[in-house]
């Protein structure tokens, strides 16, 4: 990787992110394409976000990606914000052209395609089981109604929080039935009917954040279960799933897929998908065990 005044900067906004697998999948498309572009870590402290922001413009950067937890913090600083970004309050991709800022969310359609990898239909029809209604459940949630789900049912911990994102995706859902479920209320029925089981939430992420044993218990062959966390080693949620039959897919393709979403912002390219997969997992299995925070 060759660095001169003529490469064109990218990066990742967030705090933390020196665990996120971006700089590896990223500068490995660029290298692989022989694209002059450089993608670089940075960390912003919450008090600095919109000099952070505007900071791309004054640098000459192309764009960055933002993650946790600043994807709703920096829509004040942006001149433009894709319909998808607005409609959840959410942005994970920055894109700088001729100086204007303008934010997109690639999140919904990278859940989208690697939920295709293992059930070819996606989520049209399913009945689903959402964990969670935060900034990853939110992009999730879209993409699920653009997929036209049978039914959707959101377990989060702050019941409000899911009713309010219900009610702003009502437009995109149309008839389907939607409710509600306290995270801590979850019972066996629920996560028995549903055909698709997505863990939105940061539970799993270490041995001490667990998810509702009801979760795990209930699994069975038939469901399909999508975690959208990526540790070194699976989470209990995919081990137990898989002893029980049921087809998984972890939170590293979900990963890929929105990071090629924003590499063709980027670039206008065609992302190299099999580079990007191979330099994610490379990067993984050298990582520590707590996972990147690149959602």
């Amino acid at each position: 990787m060759s660095i001169g005044g003529a490469t064109r900067l990218v990066g990742i906004i967030g705090d933390p992110v020196t665990h996120s697998l971006s700089p590896a999948i990223h500068n490995a498309a660029f290298a692989a394409l022989s694209i002059d572009f450089a993608y670089v870590p940075l960390t912003v402290p919450a008090e600095r976000v919109g000099e952070a922001v505007a900071g791309l413009r004054a640098l000459g950067f192309r764009g960055a990606n933002v993650t946790m937890p600043y994807k709703a913090a920096v829509l004040p600083f942006l001149d433009e914000v894709s319909s998808d970004a607005r409609l959840i309050d959410a942005v994970n991709t920055i894109v700088v052209d001729d100086g204007r800022l303008t934010g997109h969310t690639t999140d919904g359609e990278g859940f989208a395609r690697a939920l295709r990898e293992v059930e070819s239909g996606g989520a049209g029809g399913a009945a689903v089981l959402l964990l969670g209604a935060g900034g990853a459940a939110r992009a999730v949630a879209l993409a699920l109604a653009r997929e036209g789900v049978g039914s959707l049912t959101i377990a989060d911990r702050t019941p409000a929080a899911a009713e309010r994102l219900i009610e702003r995706l009502r437009p995109c859902l149309d008839d389907v039935a939607c409710r509600v479920v306290p995270l801590d209320q979850l019972a066996p029925a629920d996560v028995d009917s549903a055909s698709l089981i997505v863990n939105a939430t940061p539970l799993g992420m270490t041995r001490s954040l667990k998810l509702p044993a009801v979760v795990v218990d209930t699994i069975r062959r038939g469901h399909v279960v999508f975690d959208l966390v990526y540790r070194k080693r699976p989470t209990n949620l995919l081990d137990e799933a898989r002893l029980r039959g049921a087809r998984t897919v972890d939170g590293l393709s979900m990963l890929v897929w929105q990071a090629a979403g924003s590499f063709e912002l980027w670039t206008g390219r065609p992302a190299p998908l099999d580079v990007m997969r191979s330099a994610a997992r490379a990067r993984r299995a050298t990582a520590e065990e707590e996972p990147a925070q690149d959602r």
